[in-house]
C-alpha cells in the first residue's frame, strides 16, 4: 500500500474508533421545545398511555432513552432510577424511560424489583419514532434507542439534555437538574 493511501486508512480507522468511544451528545440542547408524544407504556406491569403532555401538568419530566429492556446498562439504570425516585417525586417530577428495542419485555421489565419495581414507567417506542425526534438513536444499533436522558420543563422546553452511553450519572445528572428547576 502506498505511504499516502495508508496513512489515510489509518486516519480513518482511528477518528471512527473515537467516535464509538466517545459519548454521543444530544442534538436537543436547553431551551428546545420538547416534541409531544404519547406511548404505550407500563407501570408495575399495567398498561396504560403515557402522554407527555398530561405529565407536564403536574411538574417537570424525565424522558430518558434506553437501548433495550433486559440488557445489563439498561438493568442498571433503571435499578438506579427505582432506588432514586423518591427524590424525583420530592420535586414534582414524573420518570419515564423509553426505549425502541425488546418492547415485548416492558410489561416484565416494570414490574420486576431489580429493575423498575413498579415505581416508574416505562414505554414503547415500536417504530423508533420518538427516538428519531428527540435524537436518541443508537448509531450502532439502527431502530434502537440511544443512552441520552431530558429533563423536560414544565413550559414544554428543554431544560438539561445529558447523552452517554454509561448508565451511572444519568439519575444525578437529571435529578440536580430537576432540583435547579425548583429553584
Amino acid at each position: 500500500m502506498k505511504p499516502l493511501l495508508k496513512l489515510a486508512a489509518t486516519t480513518v480507522a482511528i477518528v471512527g474508533a473515537l467516535a464509538l468511544a466517545a459519548p454521543s451528545f444530544a442534538a436537543l440542547k436547553a431551551g428546545d421545545p420538547a416534541p409531544d408524544f404519547s406511548a404505550p407504556a407500563y407501570l408495575a406491569g399495567e398498561p396504560f398511555t403515557f402522554k407527555l403532555s398530561d405529565a407536564l401538568k403536574k411538574g417537570p419530566v424525565v424522558v430518558y432513552f434506553f437501548p433495550a429492556a433486559h440488557t445489563p446498562g439498561c438493568n442498571l439504570e433503571a435499578h438506579l432510577f427505582s432506588v432514586a425516585i423518591d427524590k424525583f417525586k420530592a420535586q414534582h417530577a414524573t420518570v419515564i424511560g423509553i426505549t425502541a428495542g425488546n418492547t415485548d419485555e416492558l410489561a416484565d421489565f416494570s414490574k420486576e424489583t431489580e429493575h423498575c419495581g413498579g415505581k416508574f414507567a416505562v414505554a414503547a417506542d415500536t417504530d423508533a419514532k420518538i427516538a428519531r425526534e428527540y435524537d436518541a438513536l443508537l448509531v450502532m444499533k439502527p431502530g434502537w434507542s440511544d443512552r441520552t436522558s431530558y429533563v423536560i420543563s414544565p413550559a414544554g422546553t428543554i431544560a438539561h439534555a445529558y447523552s452517554d452511553l454509561n448508565p451511572n450519572k444519568h439519575v444525578s445528572e437529571t435529578l440536580e437538574a430537576v432540583k435547579e428547576l425548583g429553584k
